[in-house]
């Protein structure tokens, strides 16, 4: 029995339903499975029939279509799963992924504010102003909370629990999360909430961060603003949403915070997804003890 769309797309329900993937992580898996599906077809190959020599020659394949690293290391990670996913319903008897390694993927160090940088941007927005002050309080909470953009946008009224000083936010995979933020945080959201939102707000609106045309803000609308506090606070970084929780991981990391903490906190599911900023936090401080070392 060949490799076909039914036996795909039972297992991308199952991602779907048993794993809580992500939509683009689910459309990726789809396309390299099909164009695994397609590879098998050329070669002539049943689904029962597949071995690691197999595996290999796909990988050569793909590694030829001009194909980075990480994309084959996705791809080889859509594999194993369908191949376990196969061996649970009974399809194969055993599965040709067992010794197969993923290429090694180099990851880039993300670029990482300073606390002088980050003070400056958090002061730009004029927070005499509705709008500059709904913009501070925006990027006040994204680097107290290491929030990634989509979570910030989307944020409920519910998920906020101004008494305790937490957050409760729902990540990739629908995970809930609990993060703490500072005191300063807290009060800017409780003055917003108080003060700004309500000018804006339509009775029904549970979104907490608004336009002042009344609609939810978005990714792109906070992208604008990041980049127009960075011109005004004279950062010559190309900055972007995701620099903040990049500094937040980095920041806490270089003050002694515990790894586990700043993962869950970070909500990545794989540690080693936390461990490139330890990384970071080594080239910081190797720079530092260059410059002002006497033997450096």
């Amino acid at each position: 029995m060949s490799l076909s769309d039914y036996q795909i797309d039972a297992f991308i329900t199952h991602l779907k339903v048993e794993r809580g993937l992500a939509p683009k992580s689910i459309e990726a898996y789809s396309r390299d499975l099909r164009h695994f599906s397609d590879f098998l077809e050329k070669q002539e190959l049943e689904v029962t029939q597949i071995t690691e020599s197999d595996i290999s020659s796909f990988i050569i394949f793909i590694s030829r279509q001009n194909l980075g690293p990480r994309s084959q290391a996705r791809m080889l990670s859509a594999l194993r799963g369908l191949f376990k996913y196969l061996l649970q319903e009974k399809v194969i008897s055993q599965t040709p992924m067992e010794d197969i390694e993923s290429p090694k993927a180099s990851k880039r160090l993300p670029v990482v504010m300073t606390l002088e940088e980050i003070e400056r941007l958090l002061a730009a927005p004029d927070i005499q102003m509705p709008r500059g002050f709904r913009d501070a309080t925006m990027l006040h909470v994204m680097y107290a909370a290491g929030l990634r953009v989509s979570e910030l946008v989307t944020m409920k009224l519910n998920d906020i629990d101004q008494e305790s000083g937490f957050l409760a936010i729902t990540g990739k995979g629908d995970k809930r999360r609990l993060i703490p933020i500072g005191e300063w945080a807290i009060y800017l959201l409780h003055q917003y909430l108080e003060q700004v939102r309500p000018l804006w707000a339509n009775p029904n609106e549970k979104t907490v961060f608004l336009t002042h045309r009344r609609a939810p803000m978005t990714r792109q609308g906070f992208w604008l603003i990041i980049k127009k506090y960075a011109r005004a606070a004279q950062i010559e970084k190309a900055l972007s949403p995701h620099k903040l929780r990049h500094s937040f991981a980095t920041h806490l990391l270089e003050r002694g915070a515990d790894l586990r903490s700043v993962q869950a906190m970070l909500g990545h599911q794989d540690i080693s997804t936390t461990q490139i900023y330890t990384h970071v936090t080594l080239g910081l401080a190797q720079r530092e003890y260059k410059k002002y070392h006497p033997r450096g």
